[in-house]
């Protein structure tokens, strides 16, 4: 007996409400495997904290949080 054939058999004898589980299930696992679904971009989610971070900012972040590493006691 095939896959689809065991789903089947085994949907038959479900009530109507838990095959309309089933078959929203289905169609949720088929579109989280849909490719070219269109990504959000970071720019867009803090388009309104009006950020303002220049290149001389990050680097020193980074020299801040890097600074002493690596240390001795580790």
């Amino acid at each position: 007996m095939s896959t689809w054939e065991l789903i089947a058999e085994k949907v038959k004898t479900l009530p109507s409400e838990k095959q309309r589980e089933v078959l929203d299930f289905v169609e949720f696992v088929g579109s989280r495997d849909r490719q070219g679904r269109p990504r959000c971009s970071p720019a867009g989610l803090w388009a309104d904290l009006a950020l303002d971070l220049t290149e001389e900012d990050i680097a020193e972040a980074r020299r801040a949080m890097w600074g002493d590493f690596p240390r001795e006691d580790i």
